[in-house]
């Protein structure tokens, strides 16, 4: 942001020296990038001066912001111009029609009407004013359109009333095949995405953009509608970027005005249009819209809080008097706290620490000594970061290596692996990645491409992890593990038993006796009879599955590849931090392989619990160590072979004691799932 200190000093005593006034700037966090003198015609000399403005202060991106930092800093009081206007009897409503059909892009809309205005150059001190910013002047009118947005930070747009088919103004969003000439003499595609400002027939600018072509102020204009809004910021920030079209008035309104200064703008401008172009103003503006009426919530302020994160004691009388020169309202206040409600152009200030912060800065920085002594406490790791340490160290002790790749993937690589339940994708206008413009609803295309890369670099069988969020339904008001959860995805060339066994390991780290089952799956993406939902104590945990042949042509693999992908607030939600130990076992176990012949229907996990739930206490674990399939069992029959280990802790058990858990183990797996000893 450029300003001009003679225009500054038309609404605040500055200091003699421009060093001293910029360095009070710089320490109150308006940074000085640097300034310069600027020749004028009517006026001499000027210094034009420029700040660094951060995102969260659009209330200094105009002079009238910056000119109030320097009253509060220096204590020297603000003038404000009237913005007094003459008005004829004839009401603007009689000249124009105006309204709104998408009041979530363009909320409120002012329109003022001028009739009789003389289109020519603009006086030398308006001139000086706008070229010792760097604004080229155009004409009378459209200059002070850009000086009321560079005196307040509140873009306007003067149309040539005449060239307005019907006399109306519809704000509305683009219709698909819309085009629109702007004033750069371009012609842009207007999508239904858009707002843009409309007469009866055509669009006439591009909301909070630029204005069109058709209906700009020439030389041969004599009756002006001056426009003042206020637009969405994500729209104008959106359609700025799709357009490619950056402009004053989209910069300040991605940053969000002053809604409750759209009728002094308005004001404003038409007084000095009349004071430069001469004409007569109608009564009144023409308003659409919902005008603001609530005011800014209220933030309260603990004075002790002042001193416990600024290190330094600042008297509450100062605290209070600081806010309120910074225009903020006293509301409630006593000893221990002040209630204050922020000004209309003070968004940001929506938090205690946002206050605290106010008061340090114009107090001064250099107040805060830099050996004060701050409490420090030790803080615990949370549940999600020992669930995350506990998930790295395991992987990369199984011989997996931590990927880190980006957030955004092609429409392609979304399509790959699809999430399991259906979900809107969320795609982003990225200028710079345009292609690969979708967030990502699983972590494994990126890792594919990853483990591509190392392909081509000889590096084969690059096994991946990475714990990152994934975005299933950002934006639609669920829970934030819902919506983005963090996700671990892994990538490998091992085989489906393989990667079973990495997923069990990790789940009895993270979350010892927890039961972890595993349903098949028949998605497109898996090889047949090898991808699997699974879950963790009857919660969905993820999936995990060799990748089909189809897959990993559309990844560019050479080798075999094979997924799992868990939802990390599954395991956080059984994570168990307190763990008790038992010391390894004295005495022998005894282990026994039972080989069931049983129907096609019934899946191992199920065999498995019935083996868990008829063995008794002497069971220890079972394992899988085998399965058939053939002619001689007969058709829809299988075979799967179990291993059971059974031991006690207080002895060697004998050969009866185990067989007759074994026959508990034959009665129950016969009359429950008709499975039958295979001998």
């Amino acid at each position: 942001m450029i300003v001009s200190r003679r225009w500054l000093a038309d609404y605040v005593r500055l200091p003699e020296s421009t060093e001293e006034l910029t360095h009070r700037l710089t320490v109150s966090g308006l940074n000085l990038e640097e300034f310069h003198e600027v020749s004028g015609q009517s006026e001499g000399s000027d210094i034009a001066i420029d700040l660094e403005v951060t995102s969260n202060r659009p209330d200094c991106l105009g002079h009238l912001g910056v000119a109030r930092e320097v009253s509060v800093l220096f204590d020297t009081p603000l003038q404000i111009p009237d913005a007094a206007v003459a008005e004829s009897s004839q009401p603007a409503k009689d000249a124009v029609n105006v309204s709104i059909d998408c009041e979530d892009l363009c909320p409120e809309y002012h329109a003022r009407v001028l009739r009789g205005v003389r289109i020519g150059p603009s006086p030398a001190w308006l001139k000086d004013r706008l070229e010792a910013i760097g604004v080229t002047s155009v004409n009378n009118v459209v200059d002070v359109t850009n000086f009321v947005m560079m005196e307040c930070g509140q873009p306007l747009h003067a149309f040539d009333l005449d060239q307005l088919h019907g006399a109306k103004i519809v704000v509305r969003r683009g219709r698909r095949g819309e085009k629109i000439q702007a004033i750069d003499q371009k012609d842009y595609q207007l999508t239904e995405e858009m707002c843009v400002i409309a007469d009866q027939d055509r669009p006439v600018a591009i909301a909070g953009v630029m204005g069109g072509f058709d209906t700009e102020i020439s030389q041969q204009t004599t009756n002006v509608l001056i426009e003042t809004a206020t637009f969405s910021s994500m729209s104008v920030r959106s359609t700025a970027r799709a357009l490619k079209l950056h402009s004053p008035s989209s910069y300040r309104f991605e940053r969000r005005v002053d809604r409750r200064n759209l009728d002094w703008a308005s004001r404003r401008c038409c007084e000095l249009i009349l004071q430069v172009a001469g004409g007569e103003l109608l009564a009144d503006s023409v308003v659409a819209g919902t005008p603001l009426t609530a005011a800014p919530n209220p933030v309260a302020l603990r004075f002790e809080r002042v001193g416990r994160l600024l290190g330094i004691s600042v008297p509450p009388q100062e605290c209070v008097a600081i806010l309120q020169k910074l225009g903020l309202k006293m509301i409630e206040s006593d000893e221990q706290r002040v209630l204050a409600e922020p000004p209309s152009w003070r968004p940001d200030l929506t938090r205690e620490c946002d206050l605290i912060e106010e008061v340090a800065r114009i107090h001064g920085y250099d107040h805060i000594p830099t050996d004060a002594p701050l409490p420090v406490v030790a803080t615990a790791r949370t549940l999600r970061e020992r669930v995350q340490d506990a998930a790295r160290i395991h992987l990369a002790a199984a011989g997996l290596s931590e990927a880190l790749t980006l957030s955004f993937v092609s429409e392609d690589q979304r399509n790959m692996l699809p999430p399991e339940a259906e979900n809107t994708p969320v795609t982003v206008n990225h200028s710079s990645r345009s292609h690969e413009n979708h967030l990502r609803q699983s972590l494994i295309p990126s890792l594919l491409q990853c483990r591509r890369q190392n392909e081509r670099h000889g590096s084969n069988n690059a096994e991946l992890f990475e714990i990152a969020r994934v975005y299933l339904s950002a934006g639609q008001g669920l829970p934030e593990n819902e919506a983005e959860p963090l996700t671990i995805g892994v990538v490998a060339g091992r085989s489906f038993a393989e990667l079973r066994g990495l997923v069990e390991s990790l789940t009895a780290a993270i979350c010892p006796g927890s039961v972890l089952t595993a349903a098949p799956s028949d998605a497109a993406e898996y090889l047949s009879g090898r991808g699997a939902s699974l879950q963790l104590n009857g919660v969905p945990l993820g999936r995990m599955g060799e990748l089909s042949r189809e897959v990993l042509e559309k990844s560019e693999l050479q080798d075999d590849a094979s997924f799992v992908e868990l939802r990390l607030p599954v395991l956080e939600k059984f994570y168990l931090q307190h763990r008790s130990y038992t010391p390894l076992p004295r005495f022998p176990g005894i282990s026994r392989d039972l080989n069931f012949v049983l129907p096609e229907s019934v899946t191992w996990a199920t065999l498995e619990q019935a083996v868990r739930d008829s063995a008794g206490p002497l069971l220890s674990g079972t394992s899988f160590s085998g399965q058939y399939r053939g002619r001689q069992l007969g058709d829809n029959l299988k075979s799967y072979v179990i291993t059971c280990r059974f031991s006690a802790a207080d002895r060697t058990l004998t050969a009866e004691e185990v067989d007759a858990s074994v026959c508990g183990i034959l009665d129950a797996c016969k009359s429950t799932l008709d499975a039958t000893l295979r001998m």
